[in-house]
């Protein structure tokens, strides 16, 4: 493998594992947010997951979060696979 081709695949791969790292907080939110919504029915572990206008907050910035992830990661995922294929990217 050319070593600049290796040293991309290498970059690359710390990226999206950046990436994953900044996103996690949308995954926390809107695990949080669907157990306010479906799970806790009015008993919840934290008052504030009581309050749906809570509840809806942190479903909307989870899912921004997870947009974000998405539309970040999708053209990283396929600069990897070109390099990992030997492929230019």
């Amino acid at each position: 493998m050319n070593p600049d081709r290796n040293r991309e695949l290498i970059d690359t791969k710390k990226q999206i594992i950046k990436i994953h790292i900044l996103a996690a907080p949308g995954a926390i939110f809107l695990g949080l947010g669907l157990y306010g919504m479906f799970g806790a029915n009015g008993n919840a572990f934290h008052p504030l997951l009581d309050d749906q206008t809570i509840v809806a907050a942190l479903l909307l910035s989870g899912v921004a979060i997870e947009i974000w992830q998405f539309l970040a990661l999708f053209p990283l995922l396929k600069k990897h696979g070109k390099l990992a294929r030997g492929k230019s990217a």
